[in-house]
């Protein structure tokens, strides 16, 4: 074996196998900074015999239009391509770090042509000889420099870092996803629900017309009076007030459900109301526990954001210890091309160096300090993700549990002012009664109309809000990030 090539490769070995201390502190999951069972109580609703399996958000919801609506916006939407760009450029930046683990060994070959006059050929040593020298000399040399040995474990808890930053935009885009299913299902229903109270203002307006018409009609012949009039007209005046504005909520509400699907929607998919069943599941998964909620994609964001933190202690560490750096080439040279690569024609070098900080102004235990305090600031970050999660899931279940009670007594509420003002009409128009028990049975039932619309959409976002809140709608498989 030649002596050469034998030295270079064990310098290789060893730099490959030189990492051996890990400078990091161990990583333990900080506990659970909530209760380990969600509320109870009169607002919240019983939990099911048997946990049920959550599902992706394709069969949550089973207006077809809505799912369509969806699936355009998980195609289009700009922050979702984000968030795929993050992905793209952390995954870049890991393997841009996870480089510096190896050397860079680099390879030059170069050929040099000369001509000297003999006379001036080795100093002067042949005067007065004429002619000249030819000289050509090829060589061939690959090494590596200022490789620097791993033996603390720093280039490797950066790698680290890298790593966990990575895994920490993905679970970014995959809480981007959620949130963006969740937005556009919320945009849709307050758009079928806009709809639904400007369908109601406007047969108010109707109505409230006709009547207006009579009630002048019978003032015009000395049957009612001018107040009878004047009550007729607020009715109508606060219904085309109610017209013109929720016409204008209506084209906004549209135009911020194409913001978030990211292209324009059709007609044929948007909600007329919203008395159709949007979603599907009357009972979602209800928890047994609260530590479902470690598998949501922005608490584990969190942690591996806590992780990364946890491996640039490490990395600062590593910085009070030396650091030896290695520089070694070998190859071959010679004369003629010809003997380019015989056993004389071999040449090598190599050169450790060992590097010691000795007085830095404290800027290395400044760099540890700052280190372990994002570390702190990581756990604090992953608790606080943990507690706005455990919150999001009881708000919901608080409103999950009674909303059906208050839309049993809403829509009775509304049948009783209907049936009210059909009597009071009927009464009036017998001449029994005055036109203020109209008025007032009219604007009531307009009320309680709007309020069962607000109580239909308050379960409908429910339902929705406390899916997201347990972490599902991931049904569909991301976007590729690129290679």
């Amino acid at each position: 074996m030649r002596p050469s090539l034998s030295r270079l490769t064990l310098v290789l070995g060893a730099t490959l196998l030189s990492g051996c201390i890990d400078l990091a502190p161990a990583y333990h999951r900080p506990a659970t900074p909530t209760p380990a069972q969600f509320p109870t109580g009169p607002a919240y609703p019983a939990p099911p015999a048997a946990p049920q399996p959550v599902v992706g958000w394709g069969d949550f919801f089973s207006d077809p239009k809505l799912k369509a609506v969806i699936e355009e916006a998980l195609a289009n939407n700009r922050d979702l391509r984000v968030a795929v760009g993050n992905i793209a450029a952390a995954r870049a930046q890991h393997r841009i770090q996870r480089s510096a683990l190896f050397p860079t060994i680099t390879g030059d070959a170069s050929a040099t042509y000369a001509q000297e006059p003999i006379a001036v050929l080795a100093g002067g040593l042949f005067p007065g000889s004429t002619g000249f020298f030819n000289e050509r000399l090829y060589t061939l040399t690959g090494g590596f420099s200022a490789y620097q040995l791993d033996l603390f474990d720093r280039v490797r808890n950066l790698t680290r870092a890298a790593q966990d930053q990575y895994f920490a935009t993905r679970q970014a885009r995959d809480a981007a996803q959620i949130t963006l299913v969740s937005e556009v299902a919320a945009d849709y229903l307050i758009l079928g629900s806009d709809r639904a109270l400007l369908q109601i203002a406007e047969d108010t307006l109707k109505n409230g017309t006709e009547t207006l018409k009579v009630t002048t009609y019978l003032f015009e012949n000395g049957i009612d009076t001018e107040l009878d009039v004047s009550q007729a007209q607020t009715i109508v005046d606060q219904a085309r007030f109610d017209v013109a504005r929720l016409t204008t909520q209506v084209a906004q509400d549209r135009n911020a459900l194409e913001l978030l699907v990211g292209a324009p929607v059709g007609e044929a998919l948007l909600p007329v109301g919203i008395g159709d069943p949007i979603v599907v599941l009357e009972r979602l998964p209800a928890a047994v526990s609260s530590g479902v909620l470690l598998e949501r994609p922005d608490v584990l964001q969190a942690e591996d954001q806590l992780r990364a933190a946890n491996a640039n202690i490490g990395a600062a560490r590593a910085l009070f210890f030396p650091s030896i750096s290695l520089t070694g080439a070998g190859g071959v040279t010679s004369l003629a091309l010809s003997t380019l690569f015989k056993g004389s024609s071999h040449v090598w070098s190599f050169s450790p160096a060992v590097s010691q900080t000795l007085f830095d102004a404290g800027a290395t235990r400044g760099n540890l300090q700052f280190a372990k305090a994002q570390r702190d600031i990581s756990v604090a970050n992953y608790e606080k993700a943990i507690q706005t999660a455990f919150r999001e899931v009881a708000d919901a279940l608080a409103l999950r549990g009674t909303i059906d009670e208050q839309l049993a007594a809403q829509r009775a509420l509304t049948a009783a002012w209907a049936n009210s003002l059909r009597l009071s009409t009927l009464r009036f128009e017998q001449g029994s009664d005055t036109y203020l028990n109209v008025l007032i049975a009219q604007r009531s039932l307009y009320s309680a109309r709007q309020t069962l619309v607000a109580s239909q959409l308050a379960k409908a976002t429910n339902l929705v809000t406390l899916y997201t809140a347990l972490g599902g709608g991931l049904n569909t498989p991301p976007p590729q990030a690129g290679p």
